[in-house]
């Protein structure tokens, strides 16, 4: 089974490399237009890859199926396999966009410019998938030995939807954020950019967007006073380490959701890889209108109150709702988020609605 393991990374890894070296080896602003070609590429791509979890489970490609998923006990086979990998891509990638607002906060914070902020989120996301897997691996074998886990899983989700709930988290200070900073402590901040550069030596120019043609140098009052050929961390670097540990502050929320749905490794960690891959470009699509989905985080609330549940009643449903159970979850998440994003859309229209006739 490792062999199938190796080739997915390998395959990962070639459609970064292609990513970062290949379209966006220069930097500059991505429009919607081109967020949304690439949201659809994402997507294509994600839904395509159930085609291949239907017949290597079916087939038992390489051992896959032949072990009994540690959630409900049952051997995937290849239609409950590609349920509980659609059913778990269709909710990180919904839990992904609650990050999308926060992301949007912590570029507006550090006033990290347009045609740097792609690069940021390519290595953020390059990280989260090192990062996840890990938590993946530990989640899976935790599972597999202690059952309970579960449960605790499940009051987790619980608890959290009713913290999305009720706790606004909107207006809050990245320069409070422990892991910045102890950045800061340890290491010597730049006060400008130096062009998509997170790291810079002493007295190297510094200008806001150096990388235009055209655009002064600025005096870099920090690297002037810092020892000549010392590295420096520019703003673009705190901006990926707030981008970083967001992203584990909310696999701590999301991984237990996927593991509600399915203890398969496998599963587990390509329906999260596919849902990350399209975080970038889906922030580029929604960060100018996440204010609009005003209800969205309702939604996600929801949802994850709803796998909560669903994890704590799994032995019940199974009985009433058969092996494929995993399939009316999946059609309760897409209905919650298509009636928040339904509910957002009309109060948009009345607010538009109520300015125009004033």
């Amino acid at each position: 089974m490792i062999w199938i393991w190796i080739a997915f990374i390998a395959f990962v890894l070639l459609i970064l490399a292609l990513d970062l070296g290949v379209f966006h080896r220069k930097a500059h602003v991505v429009s919607v237009k081109e967020a949304l070609a690439w949201s659809a590429v994402w997507l294509t791509m994600g839904l395509a890859f159930a085609v291949f979890v239907y017949f290597a489970y079916d087939s038992q490609w390489f051992g896959l199926g032949t072990v009994a998923d540690a959630v409900d006990g049952l051997a995937n086979d290849g239609a409950t396999a590609t349920e509980k990998y659609l059913t778990g891509y269709v909710v990180e990638k919904s839990l992904s966009v609650d990050n999308i607002f926060v992301i949007a906060m912590i570029f507006s914070f550090f006033a990290v410019p347009p045609l740097y902020q792609h690069r940021v989120l390519f290595w953020g996301i390059l990280g989260a998938l090192f990062l996840r897997g890990a938590m993946i691996g530990l989640g899976a074998k935790l599972i597999a030995e202690f059952h309970w886990v579960l449960y605790l899983f499940a009051f987790f989700l619980i608890l959290t939807a009713i913290k999305m709930l009720f706790l606004k988290t909107e207006h809050t200070d990245p320069n409070k954020n422990i892991v910045v900073r102890l950045t800061r402590r340890l290491f010597r901040v730049t006060s400008r950019f130096h062009g998509e550069h997170f790291i810079v030596r002493a007295g190297a120019p510094a200008s806001y967007e150096s990388e235009i043609p055209g655009a002064p140098a600025v005096p870099d009052e920090v690297v002037e006073a810092a020892r000549p050929g010392r590295l420096l961390l520019t703003p673009l670097a705190l901006a990926l380490v707030m981008v970083e540990t967001t992203d584990v502050i909310f696999a701590v929320d999301s991984i237990p959701a996927i593991f509600a749905i399915t203890g398969d490794p496998f599963l587990v960690f390509t329906s999260n890889v596919f849902a990350i891959l399209g975080l970038r470009s889906l922030y580029f699509a929604l960060a100018g209108m996440v204010k609009k989905f005003r209800y969205l985080k309702v939604s996600l609330a929801l949802v994850l109150m709803v796998v909560g549940v669903k994890m704590l009643l799994a032995e019940w449903l199974k009985l009433v709702l058969g092996k494929h159970f995993n399939l009316y979850l999946l059609t309760v998440v897409l209905s919650i988020l298509a009636a928040g994003v339904a509910a957002s859309l009309l109060a948009e229209r009345r607010r538009m609605s109520r300015l125009t006739s004033r």
